[in-house]
């Protein structure tokens, strides 16, 4: 006997199906944005890695910029040196000859994250940036109202945003500073945490500043990071910044020591 099939409860079921296929694949796109979910569908900072990679070897030019407090923006305490910014564009536009590639530096004395959010538009957005770097908390350690909760969702909505618009994000923790002579932001340490944490659940590669200078600081029997590398108990001076610089290179892979910018001796001409 020939079994009737109901075309409209076959309908229903079809409908059904498209909507769970529906809400379904909003669900993906969800967690893909999302700060803390998205690490579990993430490629890892590797995914980032080789974008980046990619940019450096595409022809057309690439925006690489720069966000953050006064020690991006570069201001008074460098002695007329290069900030970490200006040495990454020579780093990137002279010595690996990508001569059309734009820099662009939007970090300002004084900020935080929410300052950052609050004119995203403006300092971020409309650049159209191939790659935002980040290097915040100096400030937000010290403003009541920035809890490290609301750090965490800062950085969460900044990455999310950051990342809907298909620029790469970077990371940078601050470097350590002399908390003995800043009470106010001695609690510097916790908001590192905090940005160590959302990129490792967001994949996100990370410039780990204060890693790299609290070992220096902690190992070095050469170096005096407190007097060599500092300008004041926050901001780095010339010689800071170039560490700083270092370290991105190197998190980036376009780290050579022979090259001026990494740190290789070079001298031309007679005199």
């Amino acid at each position: 006997m020939a079994i009737q099939i109901d075309d409209h409860s076959q309908d229903v079921s079809r409908r059904r199906f498209l909507q769970k296929a529906g809400l379904a694949a909003a669900l993906v796109s969800t967690v893909a944005l999302s700060g803390k979910a998205s690490g579990s569908i993430s490629k890892g900072p590797e995914a980032d890695l080789d974008k980046i990679k990619n940019l450096l070897s595409a022809k057309e030019p690439a925006v690489w910029l720069f966000t953050g407090d006064s020690i991006t923006h570069g201001a008074k305490h460098t002695h007329g040196y290069r900030s970490y910014p200006e040495i990454f564009e020579e780093r990137i536009k002279w010595e690996l000859k990508r001569f059309r590639d734009v820099t662009i530096n939007t970090g300002i004395s004084g900020n935080t994250t929410n300052s950052i959010l609050d004119d995203y538009d403006w300092r971020v957005a409309h650049f159209k940036p191939s790659v935002v770097s980040l290097m915040i908390g100096t400030n937000d350690c010290s403003k009541k109202e920035i809890t490290t909760e609301v750090f965490d969702k800062n950085l969460i909505t900044l990455l999310m945003q950051i990342r809907k618009s298909g620029a790469v994000p970077v990371f940078h923790t601050p470097n350590i500073i002399i908390k003995e002579k800043s009470a106010a932001r001695a609690g510097i340490e916790e908001y590192v945490k905090v940005m160590r944490k959302v990129a490792d659940e967001n994949q996100v590669i990370v410039v780990d500043n204060y890693a790299h200078w609290q070992g220096t600081f902690d190992k070095s029997k050469t170096e005096n990071v407190f007097k060599d590398w500092l300008n004041d108990p926050l901001h780095p001076n010339e010689r800071g910044h170039q560490e700083i610089a270092r370290q991105m290179f190197k998190s980036l892979s376009i780290f050579d020591p022979k090259e001026p910018s990494c740190g290789g001796a070079y001298y031309e001409g007679e005199h």
